[in-house]
This record gives C-alpha cells, structure tokens and sequence, in this order.
C-alpha cells in the first residue's frame, strides 16, 4: 500500500521531534563522560569563537574521564579556560599535552533533578510530536472539505495517524527510560 503524502510529512516531522530530544538529552551531564557535552563549548582561536571539538580530539578514556588532545600543544590553556567558563561544573586537569575531565558522581538529589529535566525534555517531545498529529489532521480536514479525499478515506489517515503518534510516543518513553537509568545507576 502506498503512503499517503501526508503522513509521510508527519513521520518526518515526528522523527525530527525525536532527533531534537536525543540532541537535548545528549547535553545533560548524568555522571557519565559524554563528548557530546563539549559540543557548545567554544574557545578563542585567534579571535574566533570555535567549538574545541574542530581544534582537538575528544575521546571518553574512562566512564567518567573525557580526554581532549588538541592538534595544537599552544591551545591547551585556551581550552582549559574554554571548559572553566562554561559553567558545567568540571575542572579541567593540563598535564602538558593533554586536557582531562574527571566527571564526579552526582549526589543523589542531583540525580533526581536530572531526571526531572530529562522528563521535561521528554514531554516537551511528546507535545511536539501530538502538535504535527494535530497539524496534519487539519490538512486532511480541508483536503476531505475540498472533495480531494472521501469521508472513509479521512478516517482512514486519521487512524494511520494516530497508530504514528502512539509510536513516537511510544519511542519517546523508551528514549525517557533509558536516559533515566543512565541518570539513576551511576
């Protein structure tokens, strides 16, 4: 059976609203070492603010050490300095050629905060994905008051539609549960 145009545009939107939480969870720190967090943390390189992932390499040594080798021995106090300012919460060690991170273990308070915000994220996904449901069905609506579709043709994409939404909520539970016992094991 073919796809309807229509929900091939809700899929894609639906699978973009989840591309958008896994990139926003991949930001939180949950004790686990992650370069991903590196990722908008910018240092000065000759007077332009730029990512230290361009200038270095960022690898996870240990689960809870990040190692960042710069290509350049000179930028090691810029980066330190890079990651000081950015206010997440680590202090970078130089040994002369290398910059490590060594990720603490959050209290469990702290862990409970983080989930809190990942749920957040998370719901933030869900409604993102229920507001294209909501979109499309407003476009199947006018294409059925236009005569371009039949009554049982509308009913028909709006259940396909809503089988899609079920499952990108469905994903975005799981996405939710996993970032959850990431957060609560370490």
């Amino acid at each position: 059976m073919k796809i309807h145009p229509l929900i091939a545009q809700a899929k894609e939107k639906m699978e973009k609203s989840i591309s958008v939480v896994k990139n926003e969870l991949g930001h939180i720190r949950t004790g686990r070492a992650s370069a991903s967090l590196l990722d908008d943390v910018k240092m000065d390189y000759y007077g332009t603010p730029t990512p230290i992932s361009q200038v270095a390499s960022i690898t996870v040594s240990e689960a809870r050490t990040l190692t960042v080798k710069p290509w350049d021995r000179t930028l090691l106090p810029h980066i330190e300095k890079a990651i000081l300012a950015s206010n997440l919460g680590l202090t970078p060690v130089n040994d002369g050629t290398i910059v490590r991170l060594n990720f603490p273990s959050p209290t469990t308070e702290q862990r409970k905060n983080l989930v809190k915000k990942v749920k957040e994220i998370v719901e933030e996904g869900k409604i993102a994905v229920r507001n294209v449901r909501r979109d499309i069905i407003k476009l199947v609506k006018e294409e059925k008051d236009a005569s371009t579709i039949t009554e049982d043709e509308e009913k028909i994409l709006e259940e396909e539609l809503q089988k899609l939404t079920d499952e990108y909520v469905r994903k975005l539970d799981l996405i939710f549960s996993e970032k959850e016992k990431e957060t609560m094991e370490f």
